[in-house]
C-alpha cells in the first residue's frame, strides 16, 4: 500500500467529507476509522441542516452550507433525503418574543436577512399543531433536515468513487512526524504516513491533538434522540423553542423525532452510551406541552451519539498552531451536521493552498492558549 498525500483520522461525515473534497482536487485521501463509517455523532444525529439561530461566527458557514445543501446531488450523487421544510423557533410568551426580535434585529445589523420574525397568525399557518399559548418565532424558509445515516454513506460512495481509501477498523494508537511524513501507528499493527494529517477524529480529536503536541480543551457529550410511533401529518418545518432545549421533526413515515441537547452518559475509553430516562422524560413533556397531538403516540426508541464539545460551543476548524501539516476540524458541539458540506472543501483549502476565503478565524485550534505536549506521545486509548 503506497503513502497517500493526506492521511484523515475519523470516519464520520466531516472526515468523509475532507476526504471527498480533497480527492475532487487530485489528492491522495487515506481515512483512518477505529470502527465503521458513520459509527458515533455522524449516524446519530438528529439530521437538522440548520442556518437558524446560529452562533454569529457560524453563520456565514451555515449560509454557504445551505447553497451546498439545495444542491447535493450534484456533490454526492443522490439528494441524502434532504427537505427544504423551513426551521422555526417559537416564542412562548412576550418574553421570548422579544429576545428573538433582538436576534432578527442583530442579524439584520450584520447584513443578515435569513432570519425572519413571525406573529402569532403566521406561526398557526405554519404549525396548526402547535399549543395555543405560544405567540410568534423566528422563520428561516430554506432550512429543513436530510437523514445522517444516508447522508453519510453518500459521502463515503462519493469519495471512494474518486479513489479515496476508507479503511475501517483502524484504531490509531500512536503518531509522531519526522521526515516531513506523519506516521501513524494502528492498533493491528499497520502503519500509514503522509505529508499531511487532518483530525476529524471526533470526541477522541482531542487526544489525536496531543499526540501532535497541541493541546485543546474538547470535552464530549452523548446528546439524546427519541422517536415516536407513526403519526398522521401534522407538522413540516423542524421546530425548536426559545426558552427550553428541543428539537422536533416529523419524517415522510410519520414518526416524529424529539431531541434538543439533552445528555446521557458517555464512556470515550469504551465508546458506549448510557441513556439519562429522566432527561429523556423531560424532553418529551416539553415536546407534548407544544404539540399536545403527541398524547396519541408512544415513544418506541431513544439513542445517543458521542460528539466533541469545546468551552465556547464552536468547533476547532484551522491549521495546527504547533504542528506542520496538521489540519484540525472537529468540535462541531451537535451542530455540524448542516455544515459539513461546507467544511470538507475548507478544509481542503486548507491543505491545498495554505488558506481559506470563508471566514474561519473564530475558529483557530490556538484561541484558547497553548500547553502543548512534546510531540510523538503515544495517544491514550482508544482513538479515532
Amino acid at each position: 500500500m503506497s503513502n497517500p498525500d493526506v492521511l484523515v483520522i475519523g470516519g464520520g461525515l466531516h472526515g468523509l467529507s475532507a476526504a471527498l473534497h480533497l480527492a475532487r482536487r487530485g489528492r491522495r485521501v487515506r481515512v483512518l476509522e477505529k470502527e465503521v463509517a458513520g459509527a458515533h455523532a455522524s449516524g446519530f444525529s438528529a439530521g437538522g441542516v440548520r442556518t437558524l439561530g446560529r452562533h454569529p461566527a457560524e453563520v456565514p458557514l451555515a449560509l454557504a452550507a445551505l447553497d451546498l445543501w439545495h444542491g447535493i446531488a450534484a456533490l454526492v450523487g443522490e439528494n441524502c433525503g434532504f427537505q427544504a421544510t423551513g426551521q422555526i423557533k417559537v416564542a412562548e410568551d412576550a418574553a421570548e418574543l422579544a429576545v428573538l426580535e433582538r436576534r432578527v434585529a442583530g442579524m439584520r445589523a450584520q447584513g443578515h436577512a435569513h432570519e425572519e420574525l413571525i406573529g402569532p397568525e403566521a406561526l398557526r399557518r405554519w404549525l396548526p399543531a402547535l399549543a395555543p399559548h405560544c405567540v410568534g418565532g423566528i422563520l428561516c424558509r430554506r432550512d429543513g433536515f436530510a437523514e445522517p445515516y444516508r447522508t453519510t454513506l453518500a459521502f463515503r460512495r462519493a469519495a471512494l468513487a474518486l479513489a479515496a481509501e476508507v479503511v475501517e477498523g483502524a484504531r490509531v494508537t500512536a503518531l509522531e512526524r519526522h521526515g516531513g511524513l506523519w506516521h501513524l501507528r494502528c492498533a493491528d499493527g499497520a502503519r500509514h504516513a503522509a505529508p499531511v494529517l487532518v483530525n476529524a477524529a471526533g470526541a477522541w480529536a482531542g487526544r489525536v491533538a496531543r499526540a501532535a503536541g497541541e493541546d485543546i480543551p474538547l470535552g464530549f457529550n452523548a446528546f439524546m434522540m427519541m422517536l415516536t410511533a407513526p403519526m398522521a401529518p401534522f407538522v413540516a418545518p423542524v421546530v425548536g423553542a426559545t426558552g427550553r432545549p428541543i428539537s422536533f421533526k416529523q419524517s415522510a413515515s410519520g414518526q416524529v423525532m424529539i431531541g434538543g441537547g439533552h445528555k446521557g452518559v458517555a464512556d470515550l475509553s469504551t465508546g458506549r452510551v448510557t441513556l439519562d430516562v429522566e432527561r429523556l422524560a423531560f424532553s418529551a413533556r416539553t415536546a407534548l406541552e407544544l404539540f399536545p397531538i403527541l398524547a396519541e403516540t408512544r415513544m418506541v426508541h431513544a439513542w445517543a451519539g458521542i460528539e466533541g464539545v469545546l468551552p465556547d460551543d464552536i468547533p476547532v476548524i484551522g491549521r495546527s498552531a504547533v504542528a506542520e501539516g496538521l489540519v484540525h476540524a472537529f468540535g462541531f458541539c451537535g451542530h455540524g451536521f448542516a455544515i459539513a458540506p461546507l467544511i470538507g472543501g475548507i478544509v481542503a483549502d486548507l491543505v491545498v493552498s495554505g488558506g481559506t476565503s470563508h471566514p474561519i478565524a473564530a475558529f483557530a485550534p490556538d484561541r484558547f492558549g497553548r500547553a502543548a505536549a512534546e510531540a510523538g506521545a503515544a495517544l491514550p486509548q482508544p482513538a479515532g
